[in-house]
């Protein structure tokens, strides 16, 4: 089973796409993730994509299709993969289509998050993750803080703030960007019948932990 998160930067897809690989036993594929740990290490697919995150923008298809390709052919996606943060415009989801059919397999359920633009750009800016890559728990420092300030909860690795989380200009054009190539992904689906939608806000109270619980109660189904 193949599901896909959508939604713009912030709406907390890190956070749902985590919480159902563990409940699941799948794993969680997230470009972003990709690209950081390459950037640390400083390998040439690292120095590429860094051109493009420090900007804010999107990581060239040429790029991100192959590596994602990869990583949908490691053993432990066998049975099922939750794809957070690809595609993320028109022409990967039809690669990702041509990808799947050649294995037998097609996008199951599409999780589009939204919340108000407001709280998004507050939850970026307070957002911190751990630096062990093997752990990749996300905290906020308003709504989620770690019980020791700038350690994990989980692991005890140092928490640390994205570089392109730190900029509001960059954070802005991130979401324009979104708008602009990746929204026309929720019709695509949605014409499919494969798309869900769920809004997670602090307004209404409705948090990532409640949708996953919907979530796995939908997948159940299949």
């Amino acid at each position: 089973m193949v599901i896909l998160m959508l939604g713009a930067q912030g709406t907390g897809k890190g956070t749902v796409a985590g919480l159902l690989s563990e409940n699941l036993g799948w794993p969680q594929i997230s470009t972003g993730d990709i690209f950081r740990k390459n950037i640390k290490e400083g390998t040439p697919l690292g120095i590429e994509v860094n051109q493009y995150i420090s900007k804010g923008d999107l990581v060239p298809d040429e790029i991100t299709v192959p590596m994602v390709v990869d990583r949908l052919n490691e053993p432990d996606a066998k049975e099922g993969a939750i794809l957070d943060g690809f595609p993320r415009n028109l022409a990967q989801a039809e690669k990702l289509e041509e990808i799947l059919k050649e294995k037998g397999k097609q996008v199951d359920l599409v999780i589009n998050l939204t919340s108000p633009k407001e709280e998004i750009i507050t939850r970026i800016l307070n957002r911190r993750v751990c630096s062990n890559q093997a752990c990749k728990a996300t905290y906020n420092v308003t709504m989620h803080p770690p019980k020791k300030e700038g350690i994990c909860d989980k692991c005890g690795a140092e928490l640390v703030q994205r570089g392109d989380d730190s900029d509001q200009v960059a954070i802005q054009n991130r979401l324009d960007i979104y708008d602009e190539k990746t929204l026309p992904l929720v019709e695509f689906y949605s014409k499919k019948g494969v798309l869900r939608t769920e809004e997670i806000s602090e307004k209404n109270g409705r948090l990532g932990k409640d949708v996953v619980e919907d979530i796995l109660k939908e997948i159940k189904k299949f």
